[in-house]
């Protein structure tokens, strides 16, 4: 019975740490629970451990998973459920060879190897086909960004080390209190985990103070038209979108802007992609660029080709029947009166919404189960560049789009290939007014201080704002408000440590956790033979 109030113990902690409602400063004990009802677990008499272990931790990780993403439910049942029910359960999966490792090896090498193999299992989320970052630990201190300015050297995944080695600190205390009896354990573990804690906020705040962010700046406008994405959006031609845009626009712009951006998919009646320069969507952004000679215009697009080349097909074509294929879109656009439209594909898809995962092995026996939000229910179509979009004063920036700024590694990418601030264009309406566009927005934050680039942030329904290189959002316009704001973007050139070398935590730790998992089965064995 104790064992079941630790777990429970750890998923409300782990859940009421997550923003934007929570207390972070939660998470540095949240799995303490956890470990001592594992630590019982394994060193008692009772049966079925494992089956115990993997039930336990299931409860803890699915009240975590319920709690702060259940918004997922107002786009789809169906997505919602299996995001908790199967993130869940990964995670169980992590706890559980933890358990195999730490019942042969010594604590430190247990904890270790806890360590390394949930960032691996982070990392992972960041790479495959059923990508779902959004639980990684590091993004707990998406609001209470002062606390790890660091992160432009360790990326989030330095606040996932962080967490663990403060949890890990915290449960030998407990384990050692419970052996020994003595009440100077107790203190001195308390006192060695809030230095710990302290210490890194400490640091944070030195590299605040000390950081000066890039002097030259443009000014750029957001517009923010409020479409619902489940009655309008589809519904809406493109030519009331941009005559909506274009009397947005003409409320913020002046001489001095450079940067006029709209939302994610705004233009969303399907244009083709080789017929654009002649679109509605085009059209409208040539009025609102005469508005200035100097200005760029920023925008989402759906655009789509239809072809019967077999050899242009590509992982993420969509076929309507013999020879005939389509590719589907979620883009981004640039357009200026001095040079051509320049154009990006999004590239990290929303599982099941705009991605079939594994589709070789599971649509024999799933079907199309793709997600319905709005008629979107075609594979998108990817590319394999992180390109960046050249202004016409000769600065550029990354056409990020939606679930793309959740990731830190993939944004350096579209860093080094030169962009000067990035630019997120997203629609955060699925979810309706949750916690999940505000964490959608505070993650942005991170991306902020990781690659020290100013964020300009254009939604559909809101949030849109204004971020700065130390993570602070400077202007914002609220969540379902119809109209534009105006801001200055700084212009970094440099490169932070993190943009350089990614997320080198996690190469570190599967290397960390490959050799201490051969070592404890090695030591094991050779146990056994005595």
């Amino acid at each position: 019975m104790k064992n079941l109030l630790y777990a429970l113990l750890s998923g409300f902690l782990l859940a009421l740490a997550w923003p934007t409602y929570g207390f972070p400063i939660l998470i540095f004990l949240a799995f303490v629970p956890l470990l001592f009802a594992e630590f019982n677990i394994r060193n008692s008499e009772i049966r079925y451990k494992k089956l115990q272990i993997l039930g336990l931790s299931y409860l803890s990780f699915l009240i975590w998973n319920l709690i702060t993403t259940y918004w997922l439910y107002y786009s789809t049942l169906f997505g919602a459920a299996f995001a908790i029910l199967v993130n869940s359960l990964l995670m169980s999966l992590v706890f559980l060879l933890y358990h195999y490792v730490a019942k042969r090896s010594d604590f430190r090498s247990g904890a270790a190897f806890f360590i390394s193999i949930w960032i691996i299992f982070e990392n992972i989320h960041l790479g495959w086909e059923f990508s779902w970052p959004w639980l990684n630990l590091g993004n707990v201190f998406a609001v209470t960004h002062n606390w790890v300015q660091w992160y432009e050297y360790t990326g989030a995944f330095g606040g996932t080390l962080w967490i663990l080695l403060v949890n890990i600190g915290i449960f030998k205390s407990v384990i050692s209190y419970r052996e020994f009896r003595q009440r100077e354990i107790i203190w001195r573990g308390i006192i060695k985990a809030a230095l710990f804690v302290a210490l890194p906020i400490a640091v944070s705040y030195l590299i605040r103070n000390y950081y000066s962010e890039a002097e030259k700046t443009l000014e750029a406008v957001i517009l923010q038209p409020n479409i619902d994405p489940y009655k309008e959006k589809y519904n809406v031609t493109d030519t009331r979108i941009g005559e909506h845009l274009l009397k947005l626009s003409r409320e913020k712009i002046t001489d001095n802007t450079a940067l006029v951006v709209a939302p994610e998919t705004v233009f969303a009646s399907g244009t083709v992609l080789n017929k654009f320069p002649e679109s509605e969507a085009a059209f409208y952004s040539k009025q609102i660029l005469e508005q200035s000679p100097n200005l760029n215009f920023l925008s989402g697009i759906s655009m789509y080709e239809r072809f019967n080349d077999p050899e242009r097909v590509a992982k993420q074509s969509n076929q309507l029947g013999p020879m005939d294929w389509y590719n589907d879109y979620n883009s981004a656009f640039l357009m200026n009166q001095q040079s051509p439209p320049q154009l990006y594909h999004k590239s990290k898809l929303v599982v099941g919404v705009e991605n079939f995962p594994y589709q070789s092995i599971l649509k024999p026996i799933l079907g199309d189960v793709m997600i319905d939000l709005g008629g979107t229910v075609a594979m998108k179509t990817t590319q394999e560049e992180r390109a960046v979009f050249e202004l016409n004063n000769g600065y550029s920036t990354a056409p990020i789009i939606c679930y793309e700024s959740v990731y830190g590694e993939y944004v350096t990418c579209y860093v080094r290939n030169g962009a000067d601030f990035l630019t997120i264009i997203t629609n955060d309406a699925w979810w309706s007014d949750t916690q999940g566009h505000k964490q959608h927005l505070n993650y942005a934050k991170l991306r902020a201080i990781e690659t020290r680039r100013s964020i300009v942030r254009s939604a559909n329904t809101g949030i849109s704002a204004f971020i700065n290189e130390k993570g602070d959002i400077l202007e914002t316009l609220g969540y379902t408000e119809v109209g534009s704001i105006r801001g200055e973007v700084t212009l970094n050139t440099e490169e932070t440590f993190y943009v350089r070398h990614g997320d080198y935590i996690a190469r570190v730790s599967k290397f960390l956790a490959a050799f201490l998992f051969l070592f404890a089965v090695v030591k094991y064995e050779r146990r056994k033979r005595r």
